[in-house]
């Protein structure tokens, strides 16, 4: 099948390429654009390694055909620090020892980041429903939770 040529704006910056119709945005991302922050994992949308904020909304870039993001504004974990400097979420995930194998953790920095967005001050409750798409094998999600808390106070 034809390549279709795409725009999008990635982390600030626009991109012009060429796609299949059945690449995955993830696709796109990690091969096309080199951007291997975002993770993939099950390639179901059962996981979450892959969320990224789609135009103002948290998605699994594994579902999302890349020619769907054609003209859009798209966030991935690159997108999150600005140089060196790490985003809150992402510092408070260090501080907090919230990572192990660190492979759920750009899709699940990207959930706290897109919920403390939203919601600058949730509760255990709104932190837990925020990042239930988002499995992990490794820590148990307390230091997550506790970590996502702390970004919460520091913001």
């Amino acid at each position: 099948m034809a390549k279709q040529l795409i725009t999008l704006t990635v982390n600030g910056a626009r991109y012009e390429t060429a796609v299949g119709p059945r690449t995955s945005l993830l696709s796109l991302l990690r091969e096309g654009l080199e951007l291997t922050g975002t993770k993939q994992a099950c390639a179901e949308g059962e996981c979450g390694a892959c969320s990224v904020v789609l135009d103002g909304r948290l998605v699994m870039s594994c579902l999302i055909f890349a020619v769907e993001a054609d003209g859009r504004q798209l966030t991935t974990i690159e997108g999150l620090s600005e140089g060196a400097t790490l985003h809150p979420i992402q510092a408070a995930f260090v501080e907090h020892g919230a990572v192990q194998c660190g492979f759920c953790i750009p899709g699940m920095i990207m959930a706290a980041s897109y919920l403390l967005d939203r919601n600058p001050n949730p509760t255990e409750e709104e932190i837990r429903h925020a990042i239930a798409g988002n499995l992990c094998r490794c820590t148990g999600y307390g230091k997550i939770i506790k970590a996502i808390a702390a970004a919460a106070g520091a913001g």
